[in-house]
């Protein structure tokens, strides 16, 4: 049948198949019963209703039944109807009273065919509740569209008396676009005989909207000409609210926490609700969550401490939501007795379905918000915690205004499965906020907070974190000071992010600079740091913690000498340098690549590369996330790179901005890090050197030779430390190591002095007893100088010491 076609209210009603006067006999018959039961209306009208029973049983009983129905007002329920080929039909069978506007009577009969209707249409409920548990309104008009016949459930369905209704077509009782289109509804069902079924049309009563759905059958007579239309109405409102919730909580699926910035996901959870839900929504979070703060747990009995609370969302029918007492990112004061904190420390929404803002209220503590309470008409609102894993985050605030309509328990149950979804964002978000919060500060407090390249670079650098989505890289730079004015410039990159990728940058970090002190050539620093990684990576393996292993890192090392102009390189996986001559001519040197740290990929060591720089070339020393982007591949970022670093002229803080400029702009996905150093040339006259032969007798003059030097250079207050280095030095060298020894004084931020010799033995700092004749030179000169060491050269050693300007020497 018809009905049981199209799912819907319709087959819960069933189709009405026969209209019945007083005394039983058919009266109108529908294509709808000649389906069902086989029967032609020239066989059924103007005959007894009894012809289509099942049984003779039964049709004995059809005046009895008759009676009941009379009293009863109508009757639903099983019945079995006989086909016209003599098979037997299990129905839902309900038969309507209906009043005619002369005070007769006439019944509805309306049948759903068990057999058609599923257990999914029934929604699990016996077949013999399903009439009595959807109530009908049922008008019958006739072919001039005049209501002729209505039952009492047509008036409570919209308000319309029956006086009213009855004599008159609905345009006539009814106006608007909605009573136009059901009338014309009802003239295609006269015309064409099909029914028109489950046609939605809104409609208001008792100032509440609701949501009908309708349908429509022609009733015949014997000769099959149209009668009446029948027209079935159902209020829908429930079924119409509850795909109406359902269709919102989908769409705050999508549009509720879309990235990790709790202002933004308190934002989308008051644009979603209004008007969806409210005409007004303030979202207000404890002042400690943006922070990444840990949140409040739920507040004690009224009367204690109140939190600060900052607005987080706020939304408005109203442009500008004038009727806001604070505005987005203000703080938001909580009077004590409010149902904030009534919420807050019950942990459980409330709702005000007619607010009161009469004097004598909480609303006593806050004047200016009753006020604009009053002004804009808020009468009904409610207040819902946002909280999640057991602690509160914030509270949010539904007020209707222009709705006239004031909030319900439904209402209540809706926002706070809104407020659930958009806690647990904001939760997620709130413990992103705080790891990042400490990645960075980690990662800001393990990086250089002052650079300095002394007398050989000069040096300016840039670092830009990933966006929220990817989270701190761990990227990190540094700029050395090595012996002999020398300068080392480090950049590399962890692979991964998070804090965890920040505190192996920070282990990386400081054994890259316990290797510099050691003075080891950038190819064995990185060999020694490759074999540190490698041995990270087991420990953390075999402790199981894959989250935290070092899952490998790259990394460029590079020694510049101002004294020679040399540069010494080596690089682990990493993007070479880009060299900017003097006259703004790039280049990137070709560099063995070597592997990733940590990895353990190749038995082979790392190599260095030995350039010569002019004075005022500028080397720039970054991380893949400056010439890597979502849409750009690094061929082409470099491109972009040597194009922004094409301009020897600017300064060097101006050059790192204008490369960074060039970035394509939105968020970036890796760690930006850009280290510029310029570099600079010792003059002759900062450095003197003297070849002297392996005899102890030149240990004067070596001293004579240095002092004079010192004069020379304005430094007569250091002669007589100078005096013992030298002689502590030099002796060593003669004593103890071969070949010829070197001596060499650099002037430049302090004063170094060099022995070089071609013996690879270094010299141990001894701590001798009161008894020993030897052992105390180097003592002396630790004693002497503010710093101390020795050095590999490709020939041997150097042993050097470094000795503190006053800062008029320095100037």
């Amino acid at each position: 049948m018809v009905p049981a076609a199209v799912p819907g209210s319709s087959d819960l009603v069933g189709a009405p198949i026969a209209m019945i006067d007083a005394e039983g006999t058919v009266v109108g018959w529908s294509q709808a019963g000649q389906r069902l039961v086989g029967y032609s209306p020239a066989e059924v009208v103007s005959r007894p209703a009894a012809v289509v029973l099942a049984s003779a049983e039964d049709r004995a009983k059809t005046s009895a039944f008759g009676e009941r129905c009379g009293a009863r007002g109508g009757w639903s329920g099983l019945a079995a109807l006989r086909h016209r080929d003599g098979h037997k039909l299990d129905v839902s069978l309900r038969v309507s009273p209906l009043s005619g506007q002369d005070g007769s009577t006439r019944w509805l009969v309306s049948v759903t065919d068990l057999a058609a209707v599923s257990s999914s249409a029934v929604n699990g409920l016996r077949p013999s509740s399903l009439l009595t548990r959807a109530p009908v309104g049922i008008t019958v008009r006739d072919l001039d569209l005049r209501c002729t016949w209505l039952n009492d459930l047509a008036e409570r369905r919209d308000g319309i008396l029956p006086e009213v209704r009855l004599g008159r077509r609905l345009t006539e009782v009814v106006a608007g676009f909605e009573a136009e289109a059901l009338e014309a509804a009802m003239r295609l069902v006269l015309e064409s005989g099909t029914p028109v079924v489950d046609l939605e049309y809104p409609a208001w009563n008792a100032s509440r909207k609701h949501a009908f759905t309708v349908s429509y059958f022609r009733l015949e007579d014997a000769e099959g000409h149209a009668l009446a239309v029948c027209g079935m109405c159902v209020d829908a409102t429930d079924r119409e609210r509850a795909r109406e919730r359902l269709a919102i909580l989908s769409e705050a699926s999508t549009r509720i926490g879309t990235t990790l910035d709790v202002m933004r996901t308190g934002q989308e959870l008051a644009d979603l609700a209004v008007p969806l839900l409210a005409d007004f929504v303030a979202v207000d979070l404890a002042e400690a969550v943006p922070l990444g703060e840990e949140p409040l747990a739920r507040l004690g009995p009224m009367g204690e401490h109140i939190p600060a609370f900052r607005r987080a969302g706020l939304a408005s029918i109203n442009p500008g939501a004038p009727e806001a007492w604070c505005a987005q990112g203000e703080a938001v004061f909580v009077p004590p007795t409010s149902p904030y904190t009534r919420v807050l420390s019950s942990g459980k929404a409330y709702l005000e379905s007619v607010l009161d803002t009469s004097p004598g209220t909480w609303l006593d503590e806050d004047p200016a918000r009753a006020e604009l309470m009053r002004e804009y008409g808020m009468h009904s609102a409610m207040v819902v915690p946002i909280h999640a894993r057991g602690t509160v985050l914030g509270v949010a605030v539904f007020v209707r205004t222009k709705d006239p309509v004031p909030f319900e328990e439904d209402d209540l149950l809706l926002a706070e499965a809104l407020v659930s979804r958009a806690a647990l964002c904001l939760d997620n978000a709130n413990r992103y906020t705080r790891e990042r919060t400490a990645a960075l500060a980690l990662q800001r407090n393990l990086l250089p907070q002052r650079l300095t390249g002394g007398c050989a670079v000069e040096v300016a650098s840039r670092y830009l974190p990933a966006d929220i989505h990817h989270g701190v890289g761990g990227d990190w730079f540094d700029v050395i000071p090595l012996s002999g004015a020398r300068v080392a410039l480090v950049v590399g990159d962890v692979v991964g992010h998070g804090i965890n990728a920040a505190a192996t940058m920070g282990r990386l970090r400081t054994a890259v600079h316990a290797f510099a002190d050691l003075d080891l050539p950038p190819d064995e620093l990185l060999a020694h740091l490759d074999d540190l990684a490698i041995r990270l990576t087991e420990e953390d393996t075999d402790a199981k913690d894959l989250a935290t292993a070092v899952l490998g890192a790259t990394c460029l090392y590079a020694v510049y000498d101002p004294v020679t102009r040399r540069c010494t390189m080596a690089r682990a996986g990493h993007a070479p340098p880009a060299i900017v001559d003097p006259h703004g001519h790039v280049t990137f040197p070709d560099l063995p690549t070597g592997t990733p740290l940590g990895l353990g990929l190749t038995p082979f060591p790392f190599e260095s590369v030995e350039l010569e720089l002019p004075e005022g070339s500028t080397l720039a020393l970054y991380t893949d996330g400056l010439v890597e982007t979502r849409d750009q591949d690094i061929d082409a970022g470099m491109h972009r790179l040597a194009t922004a670093l094409a301009h020897p002229g600017l300064p060097l803080e101006d050059l790192g901005s204008a490369v960074l400029d060039t970035l394509p702009t939105g968020e970036t996905c890796d760690d930006v890090t850009l280290l510029l150093a310029r570099t600079h040339a010792l003059s002759t006259d900062q450095v003197v050197s003297w070849d002297l032969p392996t005899d102890p007798a030149v240990v004067s003059t070596a001293r004579s030779l240095a002092v004079d030097q010192l004069t020379k250079w304005g430094l007569p207050d250091l002669a007589t430390t100078t005096e013992l280095i030298v002689s502590e030095l030099v002796t060593n060298a003669i004593r103890h190591g071969t070949g010829p020894v070197r001596l060499r004084l650099i002037r430049h931020q302090v004063l170094t002095c060099e022995v070089s010799d071609t013996s690879n033995s270094l010299p141990r700092l001894r701590h001798a007893r009161t008894t020993d004749e030897s052992g105390r030179g180097l003592f002396l000169i630790a004693q002497l100088s503010h710093r101390r060491g020795t050095r590999y050269t490709p020939d041997g050693k150097t042993v050097w010491a470094e000795q503190e300007l006053t800062p008029a020497v320095q100037q």
